[in-house]
């Protein structure tokens, strides 16, 4: 009987620990789940996911986001209806407010990636730094989900 406790507890243990591996703490924020759809043929383009999370009393800023080694160019964008039409804008930054958690998802806030070194497949991990004016660099890891994954 202790052993199918025991067995429970690891088990217990180790979905803690992968939920909480995709998780980035600097500071007063929280980066949860950075994720990307995996590329379509021929595209050197796509975008980046996540959730920000700030617990302090103080706004922060995302300046910019990059990793020379995964793409050219990574861009802050926003989506906006002008007219009635559906544009994509980059933004020079973001400010996440004190005691609030802001969502980069499809069709909202999100980064634009321009000039991918190598396809995204569904699996890989991708290394970025994201530059915030307070909580500084922040190292996070992108996992990439299949072509149709939404959250």
């Amino acid at each position: 009987m202790k052993l199918k406790h025991l067995a429970l507890g690891i088990s217990a243990l180790s979905v803690m620990t992968f939920a909480g591996a995709h998780e980035f703490k600097a500071g007063n924020l929280v980066i949860q789940h950075p994720w990307a759809r995996e590329s379509m043929p021929n595209m050197n383009m796509g975008a980046f996911y996540f959730k920000i999370e700030n617990t302090g009393n103080s706004a922060d800023t995302l300046l910019a986001v990059d990793n020379a080694d995964v793409a050219d160019k990574m861009q802050l964008h926003t989506n906006l209806t002008e007219n009635g039409i559906m544009k994509m804008r980059p933004v020079t930054d973001v400010v996440i407010a004190p005691k609030s958690t802001l969502e980069f998802k499809p069709q909202s806030y999100h980064v634009m990636v321009f000039g991918i070194k190598k396809p995204m497949k569904k699996g890989d991990s991708l290394p970025i730094t994201l530059h915030f004016k307070n909580a500084g660099d922040v190292k996070v890891e992108v996992h990439v989900e299949a072509a149709d994954a939404m959250h």
